[in-house]
């Protein structure tokens, strides 16, 4: 254990081995070389100047071939003079006018040295700003800009004199000068909280946000942006919801202070859901309802709304209440006009300036009493029918208007004039036709008629009277100068004239045409419904004599038929199609020949041929017809094309040629023939064709 100072101290270590050990020294386990106070020679450790610095485990290491040893000692300096080594004075303190500092000053040194402070080269003492405490610490209040500066701490004891010098930077404070405002908002707005400061020009102002005591993090905060920079960091708060509520703080932080400001969001939205809704004092029109108040979100309720739906409504719908309009202060509230024996759910909106809010959780169901129907039929009407009958017919009463079980109707009816009532119950809530027969009702008698309803509770209303005609009679006569002729071997137009009106009492709404094959029976007949005074008879058979009758009908039924007339049906066009077909193509042109087709004795004869053609299989078709045998077709060229060739008789279109594929053939001349051979020794001779043509 030595003292610190002006002293030396020498360790030597000897160790013996051969070959001779060589030797080095550590302290705390770092080797140590010759530099500055320390000497390393050999085995001897040389330190001069002793200093507190000094203190540690020294090891003398000795070494050879064969191996090494240690040889630990601790030393202990317990004497020094001042030393800033370890603890100097601060090199830079900055600190805001009017604000305090402490300089400390804290050597090491054994004995405890004395401390005085200096200012450039002034000596520092006591003042009424300016304190120098027991442990050497400096403190300045109130600083101002001139004393901004070098300090320097001299300490001194028995053993030497040390000093440390720190420099002062006096900034100017930081203020904010336009602080957040606390602001009320709308859920769905935009707003910006402002935070400005005045700082020194040479510092950087941070601006950080806090909401509701925790950071903002801008990197997963949608809702909220800081915008402005330099000595303004707004905050952005975009689409403001009810959860933004609270209090705001602006932190603002330089090297030299930290200021902050704060203000209070108060956002404004529509009511949150009543809650505890009950259903009581249930009526067949009726109920009461009763609910607690939910969050009124920062802006009070002014009234609610009343819902509801059934499973015949689409959707909630607004019911009328007592009273009309029910107001924020009010918690309970009457339903009216509601449908007796209906199932109900409720359920009840807030409403402030803001909007409408969250509906209330839906009521459990409940059903209205039953009562009496209180909903005539509608659309009551009717007419039409048979001989002898009177139809009824009205519009199903909805099952929500119903009222209650066992539901019916009640059909009165009575000749006009008459001043009794006949009724007939329907026991079918589903009802909505009724007919009356009676062989002695005259056609057309007009009668008085009403619809009512009834239930398990009782007979309701009957509809207003109406006036409906009983059934007409079927047409009393004919269609007249019917007539027809042949059009094809397949075909027959026939006309009429239409039954004038006013003739009979009769409305006509449509013709029915019979056709049967002379020979057979009338009951066998075809029938044709047609709404005009033209039909047209198809699918007949060729050369075949057909007789034809016309009848008109009305609401009632059928009436008399027209006298038969005979028309017989052309022969039918040839069986045989056109043959020996031959085809040239030049560029766009394509010449066609073909035999002509010779009819049967009871075939019709041949007037013409239809030349039908066509690109591939899916072009647009163009039709040519001709009174030769022979066509020439101008055509694009680079195209395939597929033509027909039927003979045109006035028995209809004859047979088809079948398709005759064309092939493209560019700019080339190409020729072709189809004749009556097989299949197999036409695909040679096309082949051979193309084949010679190409060679």
């Amino acid at each position: 254990m030595l003292p610190e100072g002006n002293f030396y101290f020498t360790w030597e270590c000897k160790a013996i081995g051969k070959p001779r050990p060589t030797y080095k020294w550590l302290k705390n386990a770092q080797l140590l070389t010759s530099e500055g106070r320390i000497h390393v020679e050999a085995g001897r450790l040389t330190i001069s100047r002793i200093s507190l610095s000094d203190s540690g485990m020294y090891q003398c290491v000795a070494d050879n071939e064969h191996g090494a040893l240690y040889a630990s000692a601790e030393l202990k300096v317990v004497a020094s003079p001042p030393d800033f080594t370890r603890r100097p004075v601060k090199k830079s303190t900055v600190i805001q006018r009017g604000g305090e500092v402490v300089l400390e000053c804290r050597p090491h040194a054994s004995p405890r040295a004395a401390i005085s402070w200096w200012r450039g080269g002034e000596l520092l003492k006591d003042s009424k700003r300016r304190t120098i405490a027991e442990d050497g610490t400096l403190r300045i209040t109130n600083i101002s800009k001139s004393d901004a500066g070098r300090f320097t701490c001299v300490a001194r004891n028995q053993f030497g004199t040390s000093s440390s010098t720190g420099t002062l930077m006096v900034k100017e404070p930081t203020k904010i000068i336009i602080p957040p405002l606390s602001l009320d908002a709308t859920v769905g707005q935009s707003l910006v909280l402002p935070c400005e400061v005045s700082a020194d020009s040479s510092l950087s102002p941070v601006f950080k946000w806090f909401f509701n005591g925790k950071a903002i993090d801008f990197n997963r905060q949608e809702h909220f942006e800081m915008i402005g920079g330099g000595f303004a960091g707004d905050l952005m708060v975009r689409n403001i919801q009810l959860k933004h509520s609270g209090k705001y703080v602006c932190m603002v932080h330089t090297e030299v202070d930290t200021v902050s400001a704060a203000a209070d969001l108060i956002v404004r939205g529509p009511p949150g859901a009543p809650e505890g809704l009950l259903v009581t004092d249930t009526t067949d029109t009726t109920v009461q309802l009763s609910w607690g108040s939910g969050p009124d979100n920062h802006s009070p309720v002014t009234m609610y709304m009343v819902q509801a739906r059934t499973p015949f409504s689409i959707g909630w719908q607004t019911v009328r209440t007592v009273p009309d309009s029910v107001p924020g202060q009010m918690m309970h509230a009457t339903v009216k006009d509601l449908n007796p024996w209906v199932d109900y759910e409720f359920r009840v909106l807030a409403i402030n300036s803001v909007g409408v809010g969250e509906p209330s959780t839906p009521s459990k169901q409940i059903r209205t009493k039953a009562a009496v129907p209180k909903v005539a039929p509608v659309n009551v009407s009717g007419g039409g029918g048979a001989r002898g009958e009177l139809v009824i017919t009205w519009e199903p009463v909805p099952e929500e208007q119903q009222s209650g079980e066992d539901f019916g109707y009640v059909v009165a009816f009575r000749l006009l004039g008459s001043s009794t009532w006949i009724q007939t119950v329907l026991v079918s809530p589903d009802a909505s036709r009724y007919i009356y027969r009676n062989d002695s009702i005259a056609p057309l008698s007009q009668f008085e008629v009403k619809v009512g309803v009834y239930n398990g509770m009782g007979e309701g209303r009957f509809s207003r009277v109406v006036r409906v005609f009983s059934a007409e009679e079927e047409p009393s006569e004919a269609p007249a100068r019917v007539w027809a002729r042949a059009v094809s071997a397949s075909d027959i137009e026939v006309y009429w004239e239409p039954i004038p009106p006013g003739s009979s009492s009769e409305k006509i709404i449509a013709y029915e045409v019979l056709f049967w094959e002379k020979g057979s029976r009338q009951s066998e007949a075809e029938r044709v419904r047609i709404t005009n005074t033209t039909a047209l008879l198809t699918g007949l058979k060729g050369s075949t004599v057909y007789l034809i009758s016309v009848r008109a009908q009305n609401s009632a039924g059928l009436g008399p038929c027209s006298p038969a007339l005979n028309v017989t049906t052309k022969k039918p066009p040839p069986s045989q199609p056109p043959g020996n077909i031959e085809w040239n193509l030049t560029n766009s042109k394509i010449f066609l020949n073909w035999e002509h087709v010779k009819a049967m004795e009871n075939e019709s004869e041949v007037t013409g041929y239809k030349v039908v053609y066509r690109q591939n299989w899916h072009g647009r078709t163009t039709i040519l017809e001709t009174n030769k045998t022979s066509v020439e077709l101008h055509i694009p060229s680079g195209e395939d094309y597929l033509i027909e060739i039927k003979a045109l008789t006035r028995g209809g279109d004859g047979a088809s040629s079948g398709p005759i594929r064309i092939p493209k053939m560019s700019s080339l001349n190409s020729k072709g023939c189809v004749r009556p051979v097989p299949v197999k020794t036409c695909c040679f001779m096309m082949l051979f064709v193309f084949s010679m043509f190409i060679l």
